[in-house]
Parts: structure tokens; C-alpha cells; sequence
């Protein structure tokens, strides 16, 4: 199971609209990959299931801390 960051005003999914999503998440000032990208620790060094959970600790702590109150965070399966 794998986890998304997103924000609770945009209508697009990360998953399958992402062009769409980014667009709506960048004209927005939210920029939520490069906050992803700061929080998390990324290595091309990890496993994919340790990529997996890196990923989805940064997006607990964005989440955890949502300093704009839009985040949320959003399960794929």
C-alpha cells in the first residue's frame, strides 16, 4: 500500500490526473512536492519498500505538523 500528499482544495488526483494535480498545487503557492522533497530523506540507496517508507514518514510529518492546514494525505492502492 502506498500513501500521496495532497492538499484538501484540490479536485485533481495526484494519481491519475497529475499534470492537472501539480498545476493546481504550484498556481496555488503550495508547491507540496518541494516541501515532500525537504522533509523527506531520499536515497537511491534505499530499497523501493525503504523508498516506500521514507515516503510516507515525510508525508506523516507534513501531515502531522500542517502548518497551512491543507495537507492531507491520501492511500493508493
Amino acid at each position: 500500500m502506498s500513501y500521496m500528499l495532497t492538499t484538501v482544495d484540490n479536485p485533481y488526483s495526484p494519481l491519475t490526473q497529475f499534470d492537472d494535480w501539480l498545476a493546481f498545487d504550484t498556481h496555488a503557492g503550495y508547491h507540496s512536492l518541494a516541501l515532500l522533497g525537504r522533509i523527506g530523506f531520499f536515497s537511491d540507496d534505499l530499497s523501493d519498500p525503504d523508498q516506500e517508507l521514507a515516503i510516507e514518514q515525510a508525508i506523516d510529518e507534513i501531515v502531522k505538523e500542517n502548518v497551512s492546514g491543507m495537507h492531507k494525505k491520501i492511500k493508493i492502492d
